[in-house]
């Protein structure tokens, strides 16, 4: 593998109908010999799985790089939660168990916790080998089989997890890869052998996805798009709210779901704050992601690329003023002129009614608005349709947790953002989905009770 920004750097064929259909058939087949098995077997072969990602970390996140646009940097840390997420899971498999419950006149009851069957996994281009692992870590633990498909943008790292779950020891074809878009995932979706689908992407598929699902009775777990508010109060540690903000909005190309863009930020710190944002803004280094100093990489595509840009072009014409960046990169490598590079965007004189404040963007732009009050900031922060992250910096302590418990949001963060460890669930409100990944809670999500 090399970096060829801008050129085809494999081709790989579409499944059809015929294809889908051996995926499932096989895993159906895998199914029956891994819900078998105990706990502790599927914990020991879990934990080789972790073991080979954790050995062939630089090799996995090299591959992921070329295949995403992130920085190595960034893609050693998606392998390392790669790895600490299927050695939780594998920590949770042996301890699956029913309850129970004693009836009157010496009778009994009791539950037991099933598997569902062949779970279906649809994954999005900005952390492939991450959300494939977070998928199939609780779906595994519980005794299912999980069919996978990749973003199209971003085929080919799922495919050697694939692979390190056969050398693991799972039975063959329990975790299964399909290639494809719309048209592979609706044939999956609408597969009678399929048991759940897990879908992670943007709202419109997310839609789509739950009326297929709705045709079969099939429970979904969607983890859809995101607008989430970044409220830094006067009192909160100001270096540390900068670094936040970075992190929130700069991440993977700001190309993150739960990023924090709405930068609510309280009026007598915002020529402070704002001019100390834009100045480690520029400070980020763009370029080749393979260079060990390189903070900030390509974007996925040129469409995409488009996109990003026709959103700051509107906010200028909505008066938003551009700080600092927005503009296209241009490396001085000339083996990378036809990447797909901006510089990270910071938008002043934002309000709450502009196109750049009310829809994702997904793209490194980060939006500054100003507030007052504690009851007007919590009120336009839930003032949005989405509800998957939200983020408080302050030091006082009460404060903190009464903003965070007032935000309409799946996962809030106080005095840090985008920290995501597998022990604790991730997930939305509203139109930013439901059901629970990563944490005990993903169980639930994986398994049903007889």
């Amino acid at each position: 593998f090399k970096m060829c920004p801008g050129r085809v750097l494999c081709k790989v064929p579409c499944s059809g109908e015929k294809e889908v259909d051996l995926a499932v058939q096989s895993a159906k087949a895998a199914f029956k010999i891994w819900s078998q098995m105990s706990g502790m077997e599927r914990c020991r072969v879990m934990l080789e799985a972790a073991r080979i990602i954790r050995e062939q970390r630089e090799e996995i996140a090299t591959m992921e790089t070329i295949n995403n646009g992130k920085s190595i940097f960034e893609a050693r840390v998606d392998i390392d939660i790669s790895w600490q997420c299927l050695e939780y899971y594998a920590g949770l498999a042996g301890s699956l168990a029913g309850e129970h419950i004693q009836l009157p006149g010496g009778s009994f009851g009791y539950t037991r916790r099933e598997p569902l069957g062949v779970c279906v996994g649809i994954g999005a281009w900005n952390y492939p080998f991450q959300i494939a692992c977070w998928k199939s870590g609780p779906a595994l633990a519980c005794g299912n089989a999980m069919v996978f498909k990749p973003s199209p943008f971003t085929p080919i790292s799922v495919v050697r997890l694939a692979e390190i779950f056969t050398e693991a020891g799972v039975p063959k074809g329990l975790f299964n890869v399909v290639q494809g878009g719309a048209a592979t995932g609706q044939l999956l979706c609408q597969h009678p052998d399929v048991a759940k689908i897990s879908f992670t992407g943007s709202v419109p598929t997310g839609m789509k996805i739950m009326e297929m699902a709705a045709k079969g009775i099939k429970p979904v777990t969607l983890e859809l798009g995101g607008k989430s508010p970044l409220i830094i109060f006067s009192d909160a540690d100001l270096e540390n709210a900068v670094k936040g903000a970075l992190m929130a909005n700069f991440l993977t190309q700001g190309e993150v779901c739960c990023n924090g863009t709405r930068v609510f930020v309280e009026r007598k710190i915002l020529d402070t704050f704002t001019k100390e944002v834009v100045k480690r803004t520029q400070k980020i280094k763009i370029g080749d992601p393979l260079l060990e100093d390189t903070r900030m990489g390509a974007l996925i595509n040129r469409p995409h690329l488009n996109r990003v840009q026709g959103f700051i072009k509107q906010a200028k014409e909505q008066g938003a003023e551009v700080l600092c960046g927005g503009d296209l990169y241009v490396p001085d490598d000339p083996k990378l002129k036809n990447g797909y590079y901006m510089r990270p965007c910071v938008l002043g004189n934002c309000k709450d009614d502009m196109t750049c404040v009310k829809e994702e963007i997904f793209g490194p732009v980060m939006a500054i608005l100003p507030f007052d009050t504690e009851e007007e900031v919590v009120e336009r922060a839930n003032a949005t349709k989405f509800g998957l992250a939200g983020g408080v910096f302050t030091r006082d302590i009460q404060k903190a947790h009464r903003v965070v418990a007032a935000l309409k949001a799946g996962m809030c963060f106080i005095n840090n953002y985008n920290v995501s460890p597998v022990e604790l669930p991730f997930g939305g409100y509203k139109s930013s989905g439901f059901g629970r990944e990563n944490g005990r809670a993903a169980i639930e999500y994986y398994s049903q009770l007889k």
